[in-house]
């Protein structure tokens, strides 16, 4: 019975992997979205969740069961594409795996074995996810990840309040990690983290995300940016809100940096979540904006609405009605691969171009923030077609 079962799962596994993937028919000429997951739960290993031998395991029970693969930090390494995946198991905890592709759009395997992140000293984490990897100008590829622990401030029998941190590694190879200090923040609790790939004024640069606590922004919220003189002293210095939550808007409740922004020779590509209200609960989008090359928290231009929103079958999932990007690759040619998690559950991939997305950013109208406002806009560019249609 054992030795049945263990053919089925590793010959499902094998089929999954080696399944091709199509970009949509239907494109909206900004990005192509491509049909299936690129990552799933059930592309993890078999001998990560199956004890593989019959006298210990005589019916070919799963051991250790995966929940969702999601939320994926994204660089690319050796010639490949490499996510560093957010893997959630039964038992909640979530963890970081590498998967890569040769192509990046199918074909994902993990390595061997899960990334082991050292812990920080009498304060291990109790649980870490969505990792953004950047490659900086210092040499070092950063992981920059949110980090979980009880609030000790708990009242007694509270079980739930937690406390949110931006937890620091780094590594030359992807295998081993270094361990930083957690960064250090004088604005409240921090869940969206993402440094700057260059120097800022001989300074590191990090986007920011202060909150006053782990769930609720409180007076918090808006994408926020500060500096830090050494990464193995991280404190965060000067930071400041250079793009807030606006009412009535995608971003109306919250929003936060996704990956590190793309630099242009018109300026600074920036994906972002913003999340919103709704009557069926919180709705996730992305969207996009673009900041100066020299003044890089000078918006200079910022779409109106989302960029990328959940379709029918992305908002079912673990957390319905969300996407999420903390990871993004640009390729040589100027090909971008957009990788977005959808309702806490999965990870798909979009691909377009830096040329796309800079006609994006630049020549989509912006948010006149009003009913009458929106009107407007499309009369002008009614009027603007006049004799074309």
């Amino acid at each position: 019975m054992s030795t049945n079962n263990l053919k089925k799962v590793k010959k499902r596994y094998a089929k999954l992997i080696s399944k091709k993937n199509k970009p949509v028919s239907y494109s909206n000429g900004v990005y192509e979205r491509y049909k299936n997951p690129v990552v799933t739960a059930d592309h993890i290993p078999v001998h990560w969740r199956y004890d593989l031998n019959p006298e210990t395991n005589p019916y070919g029970m799963e051991r250790i069961g995966v929940n969702v693969a999601f939320n994926s930090g994204a660089m690319k390494w050796n010639g490949k594409y490499i996510l560093a995946v957010r893997v959630e198991g039964n038992d909640r905890k979530s963890f970081f795996a590498i998967a890569e592709s040769s192509n990046g759009v199918d074909g994902f395997e993990f390595w061997d074995k899960p990334i082991v992140i050292p812990q920080v000293e009498g304060n291990p984490d109790t649980n870490v996810y969505d990792m953004r990897l950047t490659l900086h100008e210092d040499g070092w590829i950063y992981g920059i990840f949110c980090t979980e622990r009880k609030d000790p401030n708990a009242p007694a029998g509270d079980t739930s309040s937690a406390i949110a941190n931006a937890g620091i590694v780094r590594t030359k190879d992807l295998l081993n990690w270094e361990r930083l200090p957690d960064l250090v923040s004088n604005t409240g609790q921090q869940r969206n983290v993402v440094l700057h790939p260059e120097f800022v004024n001989g300074k590191y640069g990090l986007y920011t995300r202060p909150q006053d606590g782990f769930i609720d922004i409180g007076n918090g919220g808006g994408i926020g940016f500060g500096y830090v003189e050494d990464m193995e002293n991280p404190i965060v210095n000067d930071e400041k809100i250079f793009t807030n939550k606006v009412y009535h808007t995608v971003y109306e409740l919250k929003n936060g940096q996704g990956p590190a922004p793309i630099k242009t020779d018109k300026g600074w590509l920036h994906l972002a979540h913003g999340v919103r209200n709704t009557a069926a609960g919180l709705r996730y989008t992305l969207y996009m904006f673009m900041t100066d090359l020299n003044d890089i928290t000078k918006v200079i231009h910022h779409p109106a609405g989302f960029f990328m929103a959940p379709n029918y079958k992305e908002t079912l999932g673990d957390v319905s009605n969300v996407l999420f990007t903390n990871g993004w690759i640009e390729d040589e040619d100027g090909k971008v691969f957009i990788y977005y998690a959808s309702s806490d559950t999965r990870m798909h991939v979009a691909t377009t171009t830096v040329d796309k997305l800079i006609d994006y950013c630049m020549n989509t109208p912006e948010d006149k923030f009003t009913s009458a406002g929106s009107v407007e806009t499309i009369i002008d560019l009614i009027n603007k077609n006049k004799g074309l249609y």
